[in-house]
C-alpha cells in the first residue's frame, strides 16, 4: 500500500506524556497504552481504528498492545496494524512499542515457541521493525 501524507505530530513529546522506566533497560514506554482488543478488528471501521492509532501517536502513546485474538474476528487486529504500518506509521517504528501474546482458544499450544509466527503473518511486518 502507498503511504499516505501522514506526518506525526512535532509535540507528541512535548510532556503532556509521562513515559515510565522499564526495569533496568533504559526503555522508557509511556503510561498509557493503546489496546487493540476491540475496535480494531475485521468487523469495524478501519479508517476510525486507523486515526485513532495515529491520534495516539499524535499524543505520545508510543506502545500499542496486540494479542492473536484480538479482533474480531481473531487476528484481524494484528493485520489492520499492518495495514497501518504501510499506509502512514512505518516511518515511525522505531518509536514505537508493537507488545503481544498468544493464548485464549487459538490453537493447543505451546505457545511460547509459535506465538511469532502468527504475529509476523498477521501483522504482515517483521517482529523487529524495519523502516
Amino acid at each position: 500500500m502507498a503511504g499516505t501524507d501522514y506526518k506525526a505530530a512535532a509535540s507528541r513529546y512535548d510532556g503532556r506524556m509521562p513515559y515510565i522506566r522499564c526495569g533496568h533497560s533504559g526503555v522508557k514506554l509511556p503510561a498509557v497504552s493503546l489496546g487493540f482488543w476491540h475496535n480494531f478488528g475485521s468487523v469495524d471501521d478501519f479508517d476510525k481504528a486507523h486515526a485513532t492509532a495515529k491520534c495516539a501517536l499524535d499524543n505520545g502513546i508510543t506502545c500499542f498492545d496486540l494479542a492473536n485474538n484480538y479482533g474480531p474476528e481473531y487476528g484481524t487486529a494484528e493485520q489492520n496494524l499492518g495495514r497501518m504500518m504501510d499506509m502512514s506509521l512505518r516511518p515511525y517504528c522505531d518509536e514505537l512499542f508493537i507488545t503481544t501474546k498468544a493464548g485464549y482458544d487459538m490453537w493447543p499450544g505451546p505457545y511460547i515457541s509459535r506465538s511469532e509466527e502468527p504475529f509476523s503473518r498477521n501483522a504482515e511486518t517483521e517482529l523487529v521493525c524495519r523502516p
